[in-house]
């Protein structure tokens, strides 16, 4: 009896050992397309201590991701004031609203944001500049040892200044108020995480050692173990994060949402009406062929360390990856082919949406069959 109650017990012990090396394996390490990785990341929540060693490293090895990711877009999310075409390309900009005039002049390598009301002024050098300027750009500001967002920014179109998309476009109640918007502190976090480097630490912010825009170790990490993994010889996935050997899902929703927002924040962006298109993740979930498929994830159409392509081409063999185009079969899948065209596939399915004050014109990645005269499907 004795001796069949031990041998229970080492089976028993045995078992959870098991079980225990089969979590560790795929929980620790999980899988991911055939390979483990080590860990994860989220460009939005720098832990305490991280160290990074900056693009020129990772260039020693990526040499043409390095080459063409300066001019991309996610690179200028945000413009150092000093080297700021917007800024430079504008040395003297106004607007009046009521009895507020804004300015932001240009003085050597520094730009100055003003507003009166005609007796007082409040005048304060731009510290940061947000945005490429594609759209537009729009400023924080210091005052007081607080940060604001500037109630009124630039915009491409207009080669002007206007109100901020989201600030009121009335007239304000005091020349306090006519500055801009006092930011709490996780829109400081958030806005400096999406928009830079190393501006974080925990939940602190270190805003003296950011790295203008999203560079590379924003999306994939600290570099300094992968870099010396590499030179050792040994393999260096285990200790970078790649976005590239996550699902479709994980990609869109999670990674790319974590800045561009996606269906986690599903009432707040459905609340926000026509506004909502400016959110990619939050769209695109939203269409008949949304799924976990990589085909249909953030990377399919765009390279992040690259400028936006405009071409329409472009986007049309992205399409026929999976939908056939008249008898001839699809690359992958097999989705059926347009009836109406064979290119510009987008011009149809994913339209130009205009919002007004922003004055540009966002397209909308919610694929569908757009009908004349339809409502904006929130």
């Amino acid at each position: 009896m004795v001796q069949r109650v031990n041998q229970s017990a080492l089976l028993l012990d045995a078992l959870v050992l098991c079980l225990g090396v089969i979590g560790l394996i795929f929980l620790g390490t999980p899988l991911v397309n055939g390979q483990a990785t080590q860990r994860k990341w989220n460009p939005r929540r720098t832990p305490v201590g991280t160290e990074f060693i900056g693009d020129q490293a990772c260039g020693e090895c990526h040499k043409k991701a390095f080459a063409v990711h300066p001019k991309s877009g996610m690179a200028m999310a945000m413009e150092p004031v000093a080297e700021s075409r917007v800024l430079t390309d504008n040395p003297q900009l106004s607007m009046t609203a009521g009895p507020y005039k804004y300015e932001i002049k240009r003085q050597g390598k520094q730009s100055f944001y003003s507003v009166t009301d005609g007796k007082d002024t409040i005048s304060v050098p731009i510290p940061f500049a947000f945005g490429q300027g594609r759209m537009g750009q729009t400023y924080v500001l210091e005052r007081g040892g607080k940060l604001y967002e500037s109630l009124v920014s630039f915009y491409a179109e207009t080669k002007g200044l206007d109100f901020t998309v989201g600030a009121p476009r009335g007239v304000a109640s005091s020349l306090n108020d006519a500055f801009g918007r006092l930011l709490t502190e996780n829109e400081i976090r958030s806005c400096f995480s999406c928009h830079s480097n190393n501006a974080t630490s925990g939940s602190q912010l270190q805003l003296e050692k950011l790295t203008h825009g999203i560079r590379c170790e924003t999306c994939h990490g600290p570099g300094k173990e992968h870099l010396a993994a590499v030179k050792a010889g040994e393999p260096g996935y285990k200790s970078i994060f790649n976005p590239g050997r996550l699902s479709g899902e994980e990609l869109t929703q999670q990674f790319c949402a974590s800045c561009h927002r996606g269906v986690e924040e599903f009432s707040l962006l459905q609340s926000m009406g026509m506004n909502n298109v400016r959110f990619q993740p939050y769209r695109i979930f939203q269409s008949k062929c949304y799924s976990d498929d990589r085909n249909i994830s953030c990377v399919a159409c765009h390279n992040p360390h690259e400028t936006l392509k405009e071409d329409a081409a472009y986007y049309d063999a992205k399409c026929s990856r999976c939908h056939a185009v008249k008898g001839k079969p699809a690359a992958q899948g097999a989705q059926p082919s347009c009836p109406v065209a064979d290119k510009n596939c987008t011009s149809c399915h994913m339209p130009k949406i205009e919002i007004k004050p922003a004055h540009f014109k966002f397209t909308d990645h919610y694929i569908r069959i757009v009908k004349p005269g339809e409502e904006f499907p929130k």
